[in-house]
């Protein structure tokens, strides 16, 4: 595609494509409790791409985890970002929009890691950091002289990137809004993936950018801040200097910004940075603890965890009112399956609530990946995005993988029941008497929040789960209740997350599976004879999925009772459902926008492809389902 004529402004659309559900999505508690809160954080890279675009040019973003793409958007460029655990999603945006004829921009950090990947599915790719490259790609498409690939090889000076195009992002619809101060991490863990994409050298912006950008959103009346910095105190002499000014800056704006970061553990060996941390109002920090073995640290390479006292680390850090989420790692060559009895009594004593554990994964390009792919441990075809999943795309050393994966489940199970969140709770709540965290609601929106919790929660827990919970209310002191429902909401919605998707009886699924088709066959037993409707099912490894094909029109009753039939299957088991429809009358709108109102709960698991005119009548919300961009169906339904 050609660039725009001379004169005429470029019109960039940039995507953030729709995230596949993990711990890390809390979907339970976006949907249930938080108030009108659809994702965690925005696409901070894509605000500042769009900040280093031409000031002439017309930009706009879609972040699909809030909002449905466009699908059939006026622009010129088409830009779409993506992690690995988003290439699947990216890929069938970036095949649908240039079949539209838009020129198409692929860059994220999984084309930063995986360029080769991206060939033919873009008309530029664009690897590494964006300050230079992006500016010399926009230059290039206004003179139609764009490349193929824009890859930065050299160094980013962070005081050459903008402030972010904040106000192209709906930051009301996000619980805490990204900033960066650094990039770069001084350490050399063999999994990571950070030290390939921005160097072991710490590199940082300046005060006075960090200053304009806290302008900016103090402006919006953003209180939640995330700096998503590799490791915040990875120069900790620039991270001194960046925390007294934030707590200069707090007092002279009369202002409460409430920060979380990730860091390294060894911020509990240093008084002052503890100090300023508090004094800045730091209320959290994510630190990678992976494990509580010395052995398996050490051979991972993560030095700066070995040598000490963690759990001591940890409750040094609740003794300063900074809360601690931690990511744990098994998989290790040294783990067993005594590893995870290890696991499980390190996070219940050191009382972490966001405790990220997953299966070793091994992430292109890094260390672990080669080493791994040279003794030929990597499974083939194996995801390697998202460590969260009861899979993973390594062999194990001293465990089988069958047995690994089984012990995963049962662990994540024992520490998000609600036996291991209140325990957990209790655990904490000795060393965090006095938490920097205390929520940014409103009165009206804490007691909406309660009133949510009781209704959602505790009601359908039964009485064990309101005996666990009003224990560690009870036994905490008054300031720390808001950390304690804190906790309770994120370990009942890391234990939603758990039951939907930890497939524990195959066979049950199974059975629910047969049932539901059956039922559905009974309902348009006629239809089907007729070749209007085609209805199966299968089983695989990873469960049961359903398909629905209606070729024609199918009446009324159908949607209604076939919703009953489908929220019944989604709601008792790990099921995805396919929806392929070609064909409605408008007496049918109706009835179909009941349908896909039941299964909204389920969306993530529901896929739907819906004929472009049908569209138009019913549009399907591509950041609630699965919509599917295919312009036919697929065909060949599996038998029940």
């Amino acid at each position: 595609m050609l660039s725009p004529s001379p004169g005429r402004k470029v019109r960039l659309l940039l995507i953030n494509p729709r995230s596949p559900e993990s711990f890390w999505s809390f979907r339970w508690a976006l949907e249930n409790i938080l108030p009108d809160k659809r994702a965690l954080n925005p696409p901070l890279g894509l605000a500042t791409l769009a900040a280093l675009c031409p000031p002439a040019w017309e930009v706009e973003i879609i972040d699909e985890n809030i909002e449905p793409v466009p699908l059939h958007p006026q622009v010129d460029i088409v830009g779409i970002c993506g992690m690995a655990v988003q290439f699947r999603r990216q890929q069938e945006l970036l095949d649908y929009y240039r079949q539209q004829g838009h020129y198409m921009v692929a860059g994220g950090s999984f084309a930063s890691l995986c360029p080769e990947r991206f060939a033919g599915l873009a008309d530029t790719i664009v690897s590494g950091e964006s300050e230079y490259i992006w500016r010399e790609f926009c230059r290039d498409f206004e003179q139609n002289t764009s490349k193929t690939h824009y890859h930065e090889s050299g160094v980013v000076n962070l005081e050459d990137s903008p402030t972010p195009r904040f106000d192209l992002l709906k930051l009301d619809r996000y619980t805490t809004v990204s900033m960066q101060f650094s990039r770069g991490c001084p350490y050399r863990c063999e999994f990571c993936d950070i030290i390939v994409m921005f160097g072991r050298r710490p590199r940082t912006k300046t005060l006075e950018q960090i200053g304009h950008e806290l302008d900016v959103l103090r402006s919006r009346n953003i209180h939640n801040v995330f700096f998503v910095d590799d490791n915040l105190i990875g120069n900790k002499k620039q991270a001194k200097a960046l925390l007294r000014y934030l707590v200069h800056y707090q007092k002279r704006h009369y202002y409460d910004f409430q920060f979380g970061t990730e860091a390294s553990i060894n911020l509990s060996d240093d008084a002052e940075l503890l100090q300023l941390f508090r004094a800045a109002h730091f209320a959290w920090v994510f630190i990678g603890i992976e494990s509580p073995d010395a052995d398996s640290l050490k051979e991972t390479l993560k030095t700066q965890n070995t040598g000490r006292d963690i759990l001591t680390g940890v409750r040094t850090l609740y003794a300063h009112g900074i809360d601690v989420l931690a990511g744990f790692i098994i998989g290790f060559d040294n783990d067993t399956i005594d590893t995870f009895s290890k696991q499980y009594r390190f996070i219940t004593d050191s009382g972490i609530q966001v405790s990220m554990v997953g299966l070793l994964t091994a992430l292109p390009r890094t260390p672990l990946f080669e080493r791994l792919q040279r003794e030929g441990r990597l499974i083939a075809g194996s995801e390697h995005g998202d460590n969260t999943k009861p899979n993973t795309n390594i062999i194990p050393k001293r465990m089988g993988y069958e047995a690994m994966v089984q012990n995963y489940q049962a662990l994540c199970q024992n520490l998000f029941s609600d036996y291991g969140i209140a325990r957990r709770i209790s655990s904490k709540i000795r060393y965090l008497k006095n938490p920097i965290y205390q929520g940014r609601y409103s009165l009206c929106q804490r007691l909406g929040i309660m009133r949510r919790l009781s209704t959602h929660v505790l009601l359908s827990g039964g009485p064990i789960r309101l005996f666990h919970f009003l224990r560690t209310v009870i036994a905490a002191p008054p300031r720390a209740w808001p950390q304690v429902l804190a906790d309770w909401i994120a370990g009942l919605s890391m234990h939603d997350y758990i039951k939907r998707n930890f497939l524990t009886d195959l066979s049950r699924e199974q059975r629910l599976a047969q049932i539901t088709t059956t039922m559905l066959h009974k309902l348009c037993a006629t239809d089907m004879h007729r070749g209007v409707v085609e209805i199966g099912s299968r089983i695989s490894e990873r469960g049961a999925h359903l398909q629905i094909l209606l070729h024609g029109y199918v009446g009324r009753m159908f949607f209604t009772r076939a919703a009953h039939h489908l929220e019944k299957m989604l709601r008792r088991s790990t099921a995805t459902v396919t929806l392929y429809i070609e064909a409605l009358r408008a007496d049918q709108q109706q009835p179909l926008e009941y349908l896909l109102k039941r299964l909204t709960p389920y969306g993530d698991r529901v896929s739907v492809w819906i004929d472009d005119r049908i569209r138009l009548i019913v549009p399907v919300d591509s950041s609630v389902f699965h919509l599917l961009l295919t312009r036919e169906p697929h065909t060949g339904i599996p038998s029940a």
